[in-house]
């Protein structure tokens, strides 16, 4: 969500696949705070960034055309959060047995 924030916010699209793995390690349940902190601060963002954007931009191309159109994007993050969002509840259910 940071680097799609970065691109509504005027700036250049800077995520690539070849980044997935670059987060800092967790180390200490406060690393863990700042990561989940960032990331719902981020996500507030991102839905009150979507919400004003104008309706005749969703269609746009994303950046680039083979990136597709701004709501393929919303939406392919959205899901995305939904993927993760059942890995933690699978892991959270695996370790509480």
């Amino acid at each position: 969500m940071k680097g799609l924030l970065h691109v509504f916010n005027g700036g250049r699209l800077e995520i690539s696949d070849k980044y997935s793995f670059d987060v800092p390690q967790i180390q200490s349940e406060m690393d863990w705070k700042i990561l989940v902190d960032d990331f719902l601060s981020n996500s507030e963002k991102f839905a009150n960034q979507v919400e004003q954007l104008p309706d005749n931009l969703l269609d746009e191309p994303f950046v680039d055309e083979k990136y597709g159109s701004y709501l393929r994007n919303i939406e392919g993050v959205i899901e995305h959060s939904y993927y993760h969002l059942g890995q933690v509840s699978l892991i959270k259910k695996m370790i509480s047995k």
